[in-house]
C-alpha cells in the first residue's frame, strides 16, 4: 500500500473538483464512523478517499473496462451504469495502483451496490459515501440521524432509497443490493426479537 499523501494526487489527477472534494469529504466520513464503531480509522480513511478513484471515467471506456476486465460482470452489471466505477475501480486500484488490502478493495467494490454480510469496512464507506459532509440531497439528514443510531439502520434506509428509486424508473435491482437489503432487514428484526422482553 503507499501512502494516502499518492492516492490522494491520484484521484485529483482523475476527477473534477466537486468529485474530488467529495472523496475527501466521504474519507473524512469513513474516518469518522470508525471511531464511533470500533473501524480502523486509518483504513476508513484511505478506502473513502479512493473509493471513486474512476467516477469520471466515460461510461463507454467503463463499461469496455469491465467486459475486459471482470469475469463475473452480468447482464445486470452491465445495464446499471451507476455500479460501474465501483467494480472497475476496485480492479484498477488492486492491479494498477498496488493496492493489496483486501478489505479496502471490498469497500470499493461494494460502497454502491452494497452485498450481504458486509465487512464493517464496507458498511462504513457504504454510509460514509451516503452522509458525507457535501451531500444535500432530500433526507440526507435522516440519513445520518440513522448513521448516529447504528450503521445498519443507515444501511437499510440506504437501500430502501435506491430499491425504491431504482423500482421507480423500472430498472432491474443488482441481486447483491437486494441480498444487502434483506441482510439488512433480518439483522434488524433479530434485533427486535432480541430487545423485546
Amino acid at each position: 500500500m503507499k501512502s494516502d499523501a499518492f492516492y490522494q494526487q491520484e484521484i485529483q489527477k482523475r476527477l473534477s473538483e466537486k468529485r474530488y472534494r467529495h472523496s475527501l469529504c466521504v474519507a473524512k466520513a469513513a474516518a469518522a464512523l470508525a471511531a464511533r464503531y470500533g473501524g480502523d480509522e486509518k483504513k476508513a480513511y484511505t478506502a473513502g478517499l479512493i473509493h471513486d478513484i474512476l467516477k469520471d471515467m466515460p461510461k463507454e471506456a467503463l463499461k469496455a473496462y469491465i467486459e475486459i476486465h471482470i469475469k463475473d460482470a452480468d447482464e445486470v452489471l452491465l445495464s446499471q451504469p451507476a455500479l460501474w466505477h465501483s467494480v472497475a475501480g476496485a480492479d484498477y486500484l488492486k492491479n494498477e495502483l498496488a493496492v493489496d488490502d483486501t478489505d479496502i478493495l471490498m469497500a470499493v467494490r461494494y460502497h454502491t451496490s452494497g452485498r450481504a454480510h458486509m465487512s464493517l469496512l464496507e458498511k462504513i464507506v457504504f454510509v460514509a459515501d451516503f452522509i458525507s459532509e457535501d451531500r444535500d440531497y432530500p433526507g440526507v439528514e435522516e440519513m445520518r440521524t440513522a448513521a448516529m443510531h447504528s450503521l445498519e439502520s443507515a444501511i437499510e434506509e440506504g437501500l430502501n432509497f435506491t430499491i425504491r428509486e431504482l423500482c421507480e424508473k423500472r430498472k432491474p435491482i443488482y441481486l447483491d443490493t437486494a441480498a444487502a437489503y434483506n441482510d439488512a432487514v433480518m439483522q434488524r428484526l433479530k434485533q427486535e426479537r432480541e430487545d423485546t422482553p
